[in-house]
């Protein structure tokens, strides 16, 4: 692959003001508990892209690969599943005046109160995916609504865990409205990962389950990196992450640095503008995660002082990074909206302006987040010439 064809646009933040954000530690550290607690939970694996990381000129680059997460192919099994919980467990709370146990919800001892809710969500795949899967793991109902273009293997990965799956005309903005439109109607609770004004407390758990990925990472490679290159999308992953940065290495110990696709750049309009703005029309990246127009103002809240800087990159850098990571060794399933972190990285590493005002150097540790592998198996086949059996296998050449 030739790196030095990658490009970008990179805005340093204005108002980087980490120190002027308040972090609740209480539910970031509830949430990590809670889903330590889950059957089947596990740390997922950080990989050093050793040669990668000489050959641009930096320390260290550790990948952390959130393919393997609950089964779910991505980190938003988290947190939808987690708003999930904490809308169920309050609801039994309110009927019983005690707050269940994870034990007593999975063992079904409130079967009946939990069968009568519904929880309901908007998504491109992966969150709708988390939220179906908590719905059937904690005994409720979910409808889950995708935008027009969302794939087939998608919708069937939804599917699979019982969720009734509502296909709409529109894009991923227009269906959010649609589905919180339809879950006030209809009495279904909306269980979002985005935010808007007068919703925010279930977004906001949402990203508090997203932080248990970060205190993983940390714990595996040894304390905070120099930099984080994160994928942007609404931005509730940037700010779990960026929040729990700062709670665990102090305000501006690392720098963050935001990365998306160019055709859905709402958090770079946003940090341009000085406020929350939608993405240049019209909205569009193969990058599926990350094909959003509109920010969370809850996720804005923290990025628009804890965003070290914002960077776009082309969606033509998508396949290319993907066979990257599945030419390593060991080889790496990287989804469509895994390897945003990674070629904003690439393209920072290897551009002296943008290196410099990231003041990225031979000392530096970048950390990344593969937040997805094959979430759908035949556009991964499509974009990196194998499936993903076939990379793991070994077909190919690879490298370190």
């Amino acid at each position: 692959m030739d790196l030095s064809g990658f490009a970008g646009t990179l805005l340093l933040n204005p108002r980087h003001a980490p120190e002027r954000l308040a972090i609740d530690r209480d539910a970031g550290a509830r949430a990590r508990a809670t889903i330590a607690s889950w059957p089947g939970y596990t740390p997922t694996p950080v990989t050093d892209l050793t040669r990668l990381a000489q050959t641009l000129g930096v320390g260290r680059l550790a990948y952390k690969d959130e393919g393997g997460r609950f089964g779910l192919g991505s980190f938003k099994a988290l947190g939808g599943a987690y708003g999930v919980f904490r809308v169920v467990a309050r609801r039994v709370a309110t009927e019983t005046g005690q707050e269940p146990t994870v034990a007593a919800l999975l063992d079904g001892r409130h079967r009946e109160r939990v069968a009568a809710l519904t929880v309901s969500t908007a998504t491109d795949g992966n969150h709708g995916r988390s939220v179906a899967w908590g719905a059937s793991l904690f005994g409720c109902r979910a409808v889950i609504y995708i935008p027009h273009d969302c794939s087939p293997g998608r919708a069937a990965a939804i599917a699979h865990y019982g969720a009734a799956v509502v296909r709409t005309d529109g894009g991923y903005d227009a269906t959010v409205r649609r589905c919180a439109a339809d879950a006030s109607r209809e009495g279904r609770i909306l269980v979002a990962d985005t935010a808007w004004p007068g919703y925010t407390e279930i977004p906001g758990w949402v990203t508090d389950g997203y932080t248990l990925m970060v205190a993983e990472a940390l714990a595996a490679i040894g304390g905070p990196p120099s930099h984080v290159f994160v994928q942007g999308g609404v931005g509730a992953l940037a700010a779990a992450l960026a929040g729990h940065l700062i709670e665990c290495a102090g305000p501006g110990a690392v720098r963050v640095v935001v990365v998306e696709p160019d055709g859905a750049a709402c958090l770079h309009a946003s940090a341009a503008a000085g406020r929350p703005t939608a993405a240049r029309a019209p909205v569009h990246s193969v990058m599926a995660g990350l094909n959003c127009g509109e920010v969370s103002t809850l996720a804005w809240d923290v990025l628009d002082r804890a965003a070290f800087a914002f960077m776009t990159v082309p969606d033509d850098v998508t396949a290319p990074t993907m066979r990257l990571l599945a030419d390593h060794r060991p080889p790496i399933v990287a989804g469509e909206s895994a390897i945003a972190g990674l070629a904003g990285a690439i393209v920072a590493a290897r551009d002296p302006a943008m290196r410099a005002a990231l003041q990225l150097s031979e000392r530096s540790a970048i950390l990344l987040f593969g937040t997805e592998r094959d979430t759908d198996p035949a556009i991964y086949t499509e974009m990196v010439g194998r499936s993903a059996p076939e990379v793991l296998e070994g077909s190919g050449r690879g490298h370190g």
